[in-house]
């Protein structure tokens, strides 16, 4: 990178664009090269407060079926229906973002 660099500032061809654009493209990062950023999981968190009482009926449900010794109870349905409102909080926001 130095060498094209040099080449370039030496060169009585090259205008300054070229040659600031030279110097972006060797020490600046590209977009490319940042990690994407997902907004789902920022959007998830900021609906969860919007979501306490499908929380708190699948926490009751966890306390109730750890007293279970059988193994047949679970609390899938209320854990579905917690990130269900999740889902259907983060969904118009997140569609929207994506437009």
């Amino acid at each position: 990178m130095w060498v094209l660099l040099l080449r370039a500032f030496f060169s009585a061809s090259s205008s300054l664009e070229q040659l600031l654009d030279l110097v972006a493209r060797c020490f600046l990062p590209s977009v490319a090269d940042e990690e994407p950023v997902d907004p789902k999981k920022y959007l998830e968190e900021r609906c969860k407060p919007q979501c306490v009482k499908p929380l708190y009926e699948y926490e009751k449900c966890v306390k109730r079926v750890e007293k279970d010794d059988t193994g047949h109870k679970h609390c899938t349905g209320q854990y579905f229906d917690y990130w269900s409102c999740i889902d259907k909080c983060v969904a118009p926001k997140l569609l929207e973002k994506l437009k």
